[in-house]
């Protein structure tokens, strides 16, 4: 009798457990900072690396192989096209350009991107559009934390969320 009960709980525990291991979490973070004494917004990217090679290629029809010995200067080409088109920035109501500067890999599987938007004067709106990965998979995360003027906000953009306007 004990082992009826015992094994059938065994077996719905090792199922509940080994659920949990087989998920995958999908989160970007996005740090947006505004450095009034440089007039710079400075924005640090952490994503996944290899969700990011994955939507790069689903983009683009072009495998890479961001983050790994095989990189190639036509896979950052890649990831600065990306990243342009799916994070941008809007300083009262004008489009900006981000510049690219650089990137490193962090924990072998998080791609950090450091990136800025230079000769930015005082502001009183900030619109940020995200959607990086959110068309490779839905159920991509990207939260966005943002600093200016002494306050900090934090932005949840997801497929049925991918812009958000801040006022100052």
């Amino acid at each position: 009798m004990k082992k009826i009960v015992v094994y059938p709980l065994i077996g719905i525990l090792f199922l509940a457990v080994s659920s949990f291991t087989f998920h995958k979490f999908y989160m970007g973070v996005f740090q947006v900072n505004y450095a009034a004494e440089k007039k710079m917004i400075q924005i640090t990217s952490r994503i996944f690396v290899d969700d990011l090679n994955k939507g790069i290629e689903k983009k683009y029809n072009k495998k890479t192989f961001i983050g790994t010995d095989k990189e190639t200067p036509a896979d950052i080409d890649l990831l600065k096209k990306y990243l342009s088109e799916n994070f941008t920035i809007k300083v009262n109501g004008q489009l900006k350009p981000i510049s690219f500067l650089s990137k490193e890999l962090e924990a072998d599987d998080v791609l950090v991107c450091y990136s800025r938007i230079t000769a930015i004067e005082k502001f009183k709106i900030l619109e940020i559009s995200n959607t990086v990965l959110v068309d490779w998979h839905v159920e991509q995360q990207n939260i966005t934390h943002v600093t200016a003027f002494g306050t900090k906000k934090s932005v949840l953009f997801t497929d049925s969320s991918r812009k958000e306007v801040l006022k100052y």
